[in-house]
């Protein structure tokens, strides 16, 4: 091994060595991975992307953790990517007749009756307008959402934010376990088993994708470099004191109402819970901790970009198709940014340009994202160990998107 390569593993730089394969056809994107990790940067990354149902591109590069490469079968804990790939399992269900759109959750539920919750739908769950967005009130610490049963019975109790439909609201975290908690009581078995037989070992990931990661996974990983270790959130302000963050006070600019991204985002005592700890990772918490390979959201996605068909097996109809790629509503959500276009379960792809209209997905707070265009028959994921923060993505996962679909028209136009 080189020297000097050695020294940046023992410094916790990244490794600037592609791995993996790549189409001759879409070899700019080799350069373009590159450029998303510069020198100074510590951490390591994943690409991979599908084209007319076809693996182009499975790259990856950097450092897992410490002085550990990235390596072919790295896991990496890709936040609300999961939300993609949990939606997903919901239409595959909904195809076989197992789970309905419109029919009220507590008839799935039972315990979901009440506190004005009666007439909220399964689609209200997918497109987040059921007004169940917040956390932070609703359980004492973060730590209770270890225990999954604890956080179903949080959310039978829980209380509408607003009418079914009357408003759209991120639910940041709740939304693993209220999409989560239906398909175990209709499948009366762990969602894991559901996700295992359903999608993971039909589509042929196993071992690559996950919500609640066995024991033996644990070392496969990709953990965030921190320059400072997690500290105990700060005393709970009361409402006059609360100083506003830089986006906070921008969002308040434009009308939103910061509170409610502090509700959907933050429980108390967040600050030191670790999503990346072995007790979190081997829970399933489907908002925020499920782990994957990039192949796997790529071949996941490239199903979804061929109307749910692939290798000549059906996993969605398509009249369930038509409805889950069809956007729900295009107005102001309360919690997210910017508009967010929900569909069932996925939302607009954001790019540096290239229009997308017909293509949905989801990214991860860490900058990871995976994401379909059926009308380009294309998908494409990304993941990464980096400890970036982000409510709407990290521009490495922008440009990447933008430079793979420059090359994709390309392709399709004959340059």
């Amino acid at each position: 091994m080189d020297f000097l390569r050695l020294i940046r593993q023992l410094q916790g730089k990244a490794d600037f060595e592609v791995q993996g394969t790549c189409t001759p056809e879409f070899e700019p994107l080799i350069q373009a991975l590159r450029q998303t990790v510069p020198p100074e940067t510590k951490g390591g990354v994943a690409l991979a992307v599908y084209f007319r149902g076809e693996k182009v591109v499975d790259l990856w590069m950097g450092l897992q953790q410490g002085a550990t490469l990235w390596k072919e079968d790295t896991l990496s804990l890709s936040y609300s990517t999961g939300k993609g790939v949990l939606s997903t399992l919901v239409h595959i269900l909904a195809s076989k007749g197992l789970l309905e759109y419109d029919r009220p959750v507590c008839e799935y539920w039972p315990e979901f009756k009440g506190s004005g919750k009666e007439k909220i739908t399964l689609r209200h769950l997918l497109s987040h307008s059921s007004g169940l967005h917040d956390i932070r009130h609703l359980i004492e610490s973060a730590s209770v959402m270890l225990d999954w049963n604890a956080m179903l019975e949080a959310y039978e109790k829980a209380i509408p934010r607003f009418e079914p439909d009357a408003a759209s609201a991120y639910q940041a975290l709740s939304f693993g376990w209220l999409v989560g908690g239906v398909i175990e009581k209709v499948m009366k078995e762990p969602l894991a088993t559901t996700l295992k037989r359903e999608l993971v070992h039909p589509l042929g990931i196993d071992g690559e994708a996950y919500f609640g990661l066995p024991k033996s996974e644990l070392g496969r990983v990709a953990h965030p470099y921190r320059d400072q270790p997690l500290t105990d959130s700060k005393p709970r302000p009361n409402k006059a004191s609360r100083s506003l963050s830089l986006m906070q006070k921008v969002m308040k600019m434009t009308g939103q109402d910061p509170a409610d991204a502090r509700d959907a985002f933050n429980p108390y005592g967040i600050g030191k819970f670790d999503f990346f700890s072995p007790e979190a990772l081997q829970v399933p918490i489907p908002a925020v901790n499920g782990v994957f390979t990039a192949r796997a959201l790529a071949k996941i996605y490239a199903m979804l970009a061929s109307g749910g068909e692939f290798d000549g097996k059906r996993y969605i109809t398509a009249p369930v198709f038509r409805k889950l790629s069809k956007i729900q509503n295009r107005r102001r959500d309360r919690v997210m940014p910017i508009p967010m276009h929900w569909r069932l379960g996925y939302h607009r792809i954001i790019t540096m340009g290239k229009r997308v209209p017909n293509g949905f997905g989801h990214i991860g707070y860490n900058g990871s994202g995976a994401w379909c265009d059926p009308t380009r028959q294309l998908s494409f994921a990304f993941v990464t160990s980096f400890s970036t923060e982000s409510m709407t993505g990290d521009p490495r996962l922008w440009w990447l998107s933008q430079r793979t679909l420059q090359v994709v028209d390309d392709l399709i136009s004959g340059k």
